[in-house]
């Protein structure tokens, strides 16, 4: 008996001891689903403040859930995603006159001792206009974009009116790089100069501005352009330089620069003065880069159809002025030859065989007559000659001289050239197959086949020799132009162009180099032409950019110039 109670004892105690262990279980978990349903409606409650805010907040409030939530401005990015512009936050440096009190003195030291011990943080600070700022009691921002290493030595003066408040900041990571393709944002959030002001709605854009803006160009393309090109312009001591690749099919700008360039992330008077596109708004007389597309013209209208045919390499007098060349090429030359050698005389006697009207049909087929096709907002208008073409316009044109056009324009009319004949606009979008536009013919596919073939021979034989990169197959031609000036040209000032296309086999990108002014390499003024400054560009250019975009060096492959070779002196060896 006494046994039987012991034992029913004990199985109570146990029923007991899971009872009250379950009772505690059940009290920690309603206690956790309390925390979390508190947490819960605290969130709750915080994006009701928010939709509360953007609805009835007032004009300097967000609109919507999603304006809240979104940056102010769009990313703008390259073709592969990589950031080109963003939002993000920094520290500025503002002073307010209030901090202590509309009864304190703003500062506790001399505005001008103030002035001088930030100038010790931030070089190149303004100091005078700094010390004003701080005199006049205003307030103001005295400088955007503080680091938090410079933050904290502002805060070390131990000035409570000089504030450092969080905001959003435009920042271009890549620094200098395609500035002229993005310009920048000013102080009153709008875009400036380049895509940022063209795509300045897209970008602000709540319902669009969470998806990054891809543009066509490709970072990597971009950095070996600018670098070459500078080392260029350096070299020859050049007031300036511009320089594309274009995609010959599509029209996407893989890569655009003008030198010298600016910083978007510190506009001041020196980058406002670099803000100027030689690429897009500057037009130049362009040389002897004009005479591919005059035989072009000439081939497709059947001016041209016997390479072999000896032309008269005399000057030729027109009136009172004599077109020559500059220096003796002897007393004929052959179509190849005319290119390989640059002959002004035989270009302009190919001209007048072809006539102004059909010579300036082409040139407006090429878009030579209008603003250049691109989304930047400055774009230079083509100087013209107008409705009726002299025989001697028609001539000078023939050889670019009398008409003055963009890098762009160039760029896109020999895209038209060597891609079968087709013009299309250049773009700085990037575009889907689907995307590319239909464009409109220019000339015969055979035409554009032959001068491909004609190109090629030019950096084989000709002046481009310099622009030839082993295994890539460019061809292209020199153009040196002197720039005209009061009373007529001016001999000591050239623009030096080389305008090229690669592999000539299948060309798939036109490359645009030119130096405004270059001074030469020695004291040689032939050092000044475009065969000894701006095709080395192009030579040191291409095996940079040709694997990036897909095209690796073959030796084994060329374009077919068999039926040509034997019509110029030493080609068959």
């Amino acid at each position: 008996m006494t046994s039987l109670t012991v034992s029913t004892a004990i199985s109570s105690g146990r029923v007991r001891l899971v009872s009250n262990r379950q009772e505690a279980l059940l009290t920690a978990r309603i206690r956790v689903l309390l925390v979390a349903a508190g947490f819960a409606v605290l969130a709750l409650v915080a994006l009701l403040r928010i939709v509360i805010l953007g609805i009835g907040g007032g004009s300097n409030n967000p609109a919507s859930l999603a304006e809240a939530l979104l940056p102010p401005r769009g990313e703008i990015s390259d073709r592969n995603g990589i950031a080109l512009a963003r939002n993000y936050p920094a520290r500025a440096l503002w002073f307010n006159p209030e901090a202590l009190g509309e009864d304190g003195t703003p500062l506790i030291k001399s505005p001008a001792a103030v002035a001088a011990e930030l100038k010790a943080i931030f070089p190149d600070l303004d100091q005078k206009r700094v010390e004003r700022m701080l005199a006049s009691g205003k307030p103001g921002y005295l400088r955007r974009r503080v680091v938090p290493d410079d933050a904290n030595k502002v805060q070390d003066i131990g000035e409570i009116g000089l504030e450092l408040p969080f905001e959003m900041d435009r920042h271009y990571p890549q620094g200098t790089m395609a500035a002229h393709i993005l310009g920048f944002v000013a102080a009153d959030g709008k875009g400036r100069v380049g895509m940022e002001q063209v795509l300045d709605k897209r970008l602000s854009d709540p319902s669009l501005r969470g998806t990054p803006v891809e543009l066509s160009i490709d970072m990597r393309v971009q950095g070996a352009l600018e670098d070459e090109l500078r080392r260029g312009m350096l070299a020859t001591n050049a007031m300036g330089a511009a320089g594309i690749v274009l995609d010959v099919d599509s029209g996407e700008v893989m890569a655009l620069a003008s030198l010298p360039e600016f910083n978007p992330n510190k506009i001041d008077r020196e980058g406002e003065q670099y803000m100027f596109n030689r690429v897009t708004n500057q037009v130049y007389e362009l040389g002897s880069t004009f005479k591919p597309l005059t035989v072009a013209a000439a081939i497709d209208a059947g001016v041209v159809r016997d390479f072999g045919k000896r032309y008269d390499a005399s000057p030729v007098t027109v009136g009172r002025f004599t077109i020559k060349d500059g220096h003796d090429l002897g007393a004929s030359l052959n179509i190849p030859e005319m290119l390989i050698h640059s002959s002004n005389t035989v270009t302009a006697r190919v001209s007048d065989e072809l006539g102004s009207e059909r010579m300036r049909q082409t040139m407006i087929d090429l878009g030579m007559n209008e603003r250049p096709h691109i989304e930047l907002p400055a774009r230079g208008f083509p100087l013209w000659p107008g409705k009726k073409w002299a025989r001697l316009t028609t001539m000078t044109v023939g050889f670019g001289h009398g008409i003055a056009v963009t890098p762009l324009h160039l760029a896109s009319a020999y895209a038209a050239m060597v891609n079968g004949g087709i013009w299309r606009p250049a773009t700085l979008h990037k575009l889907e197959p689907s995307q590319v536009p239909k464009g409109r013919r220019v000339f015969k596919a055979a035409t554009s086949s032959r001068m491909n073939q004609l190109m090629r021979m030019i950096t084989l034989y000709g002046t481009g020799r310099n622009a030839d990169a082993p295994g890539y197959r460019v061809g292209g031609k020199t153009g040196s132009a002197e720039k005209p000036g009061v009373g007529g040209y001016r001999k000591s000032s050239l623009v030096s162009t080389f305008a090229a296309a690669f592999p000539m086999d299948r060309p798939r990108f036109v490359v645009i180099i030119m130096l405004d002014e270059p001074k030469g390499t020695t004291a040689s003024s032939f050092q000044r032409t475009a065969a000894w400054n701006a095709a080395p560009i192009v030579g040191r250019l291409v095996p940079r950019i040709g694997p990036i975009l897909g095209i690796r060096p073959d030796m084994h492959r060329d374009v077919d110039i068999s039926d040509l070779r034997r019509l110029i002196p030493g080609g068959d060896e």
